[in-house]
């Protein structure tokens, strides 16, 4: 259907070409570096989001390495491939509500000038990426699950910042999980966006081996 966000075109981006390569691993090598910063400082700090925007980084890091692995395959092996990290996001989902749900029991309250510094690195390191991939976003559904990890991120790493002005605005820990909150449901509608393209590219795929 024109203007679907999973429709893909005849004259979309190879996902072969080596530029693509090249882009995956600096995104990789960011997303690495940027996962121990903000663990180390989400732990140090208190924050939820921060702690969450971390195991983001890293599951980003995974689905980036499992994409280069798989970049060459055939559509059914990247399509399985997506589903993997479709799951991945998943857990991160569910994940980040049973840590929310811990934070508010105990009531700590995060550090904001934590969460304001790490989150404005994490925004600029996020947004280079997303704008180095931005032309790849409408290609099958491995490249749309990179492209979508990579969107999460940024708007992750917004709703971080708006988070540290409910914090100090208000001094409890409230804006901080709910922001995880938005975070994790964010994260689970998008493993649910890439199960559902990834699937009909596996049932397309076994129709043409079967006719082949």
């Amino acid at each position: 259907m024109p203007g679907d966000c999973c429709h893909q075109s005849d004259d979309r981006p190879d996902p072969q070409r080596g530029d693509y390569r090249r882009l995956l691993w600096i995104a990789l090598a960011i997303n690495c570096i940027m996962f121990a910063v903000e663990v180390l400082s989400g732990v140090r700090g208190g924050s939820v989001s921060l702690l969450a925007d971390s195991l983001d980084f890293l599951g980003d890091a995974a689905n980036y390495g499992i994409s280069l692995v798989v970049l060459s395959s055939s559509i059914g092996a990247r399509a399985r491939a997506s589903r993997v990290k479709a799951a991945s996001m998943l857990a991160f989902g569910v994940w980040v509500f049973g840590l929310a749900s811990w934070h508010l029991v105990t009531g700590r309250v995060p550090s904001v000038p934590t969460m304001g510094i790490v989150g404005t690195v994490a925004l600029l390191a996020n947004g280079l990426v997303a704008g180095l991939l931005f032309r790849y976003r409408a290609g099958d559904s491995n490249m749309r699950s990179v492209w979508l990890c990579t969107r999460n991120d940024v708007l992750g790493n917004v709703a971080v910042l708006l988070a540290a002005l409910g914090v100090f605005g208000t001094g409890s820990a409230w804006p901080d999980l709910a922001v995880a909150a938005i975070m994790s449901t964010l994260a689970i509608t998008s493993a649910a966006n890439i199960l559902r393209q990834s699937g009909s590219e596996l049932r397309d795929h076994a129709k043409r081996y079967e006719n082949s």
